[in-house]
């Protein structure tokens, strides 16, 4: 019979958990960690990320893009990057999420476009109040009615591609801001030039001034620009609709502003309130003696100030 001594080495079930403890690996909100799939359940799945506990992620946390199914984001025994969303709860369980990755990633995407001053195109999903409502990377933006450039009612925009300009991008305050309108002044005044005559369609008349729609963008006559002649009001001269010849005098494409004169193709002081016809037959003849000046660069003509219109609009946030 063998003799089996039992030697006591000091060394415990609950000392052995306390070394497991010890060893563990402490896992906080904010971090981002590699975790597998091991379990897809109808509104989330379990997922092990090295803890004592699997990691729970919910539908709604899987895609910064509503999901009906979890199935349609993971697949069993993927590996892939979680963030962790909030400390263990009372079962020792971490909740995780792949929106919020995904939420950051696109942030610093549309960064970088507004800095490349880059162009997008996206689908208008929604109209409200104030304006259109669109997806860029998937982050909610918001088109301000002024900067939405179409004669088609807002509520019939839905559906519809448009080419966007950035006017804002805040991910701390969650706005997201563009512009239909810049996107395309900028494409138009990429085959106009300062100097160029144009005819254009009257399509609204304010205090300040008139707008001309040159080939589906708007520019800004403004009321000093209309003639050497004094003007009390852009109406005493146009009406809507009228068909008018103009030369463009500015290319504002950071602002996305066209400006026009008829001043600068008047033949005489105060034609353009005295005869109009005369200045649209001498249109180019005038245009090209402004464009000679505008070559000597001690007679070179600088455009008169432009008014400033400050658009005071509540913007949507870019989140759900």
């Amino acid at each position: 019979m063998v003799n089996q001594q039992v030697i006591d080495i000091g060394f415990t079930h609950e000392d052995f958990a306390a070394l497991l403890d010890k060893y563990d690996y402490h896992y906080s909100p904010g971090q981002v960690v590699a975790g597998t799939v091991f379990s897809l359940e109808p509104r989330g799945a379990l997922i092990d990320i090295g803890a004592k506990t699997a990691a729970y992620i919910p539908i709604q946390e899987m895609s910064i893009n509503r999901i009906d199914n979890p199935e349609e984001v993971l697949q069993s025994n993927e590996t892939r990057e979680f963030f962790i969303l909030t400390d263990e709860n009372e079962d020792g369980q971490l909740t995780l999420s792949i929106r919020r990755i995904e939420y950051m990633r696109a942030w610093e995407r549309v960064r970088q476009l507004q800095a490349e001053d880059a162009t997008v195109r996206s689908a208008v999903f929604a109209t409200n109040r104030g304006g259109a409502l669109v997806r860029i990377e998937g982050l909610r933006g918001f088109i301000p009615g002024s900067h939405i450039s179409t004669r088609k009612p807002k509520e019939d925009l839905v559906g519809e591609e448009l080419p966007l300009k950035f006017l804002e991008v805040d991910e701390d305050r969650n706005r997201l801001v563009l512009s239909h309108r810049r996107a395309l002044v900028e494409r138009k005044m990429n085959r106009l030039e300062v100097g160029e005559v144009v005819i254009g369609t009257v399509r609204g008349l304010k205090p300040y001034g008139a707008f001309i729609d040159i080939g589906g963008v708007s520019g800004l006559l403004h009321i000093s620009e209309i003639s050497h002649d004094h003007i009390d009001t852009p109406h005493s001269v146009f009406n809507v609709n009228d068909e008018v010849k103009v030369m463009i005098i500015d290319l504002d494409a950071e602002r996305g502003r066209i400006s026009l004169s008829t001043k600068q193709l008047e033949p005489e002081p105060g034609d353009m309130v005295k005869n109009p016809q005369v200045v649209y037959d001498k249109a180019e003849e005038m245009a090209a003696k402004y464009r000679e000046r505008m070559l000597q660069p001690a007679q070179s003509i600088e455009p008169e100030p432009e008014l400033e219109i400050l658009l005071d609009e509540e913007l949507p946030s870019a989140a759900e």
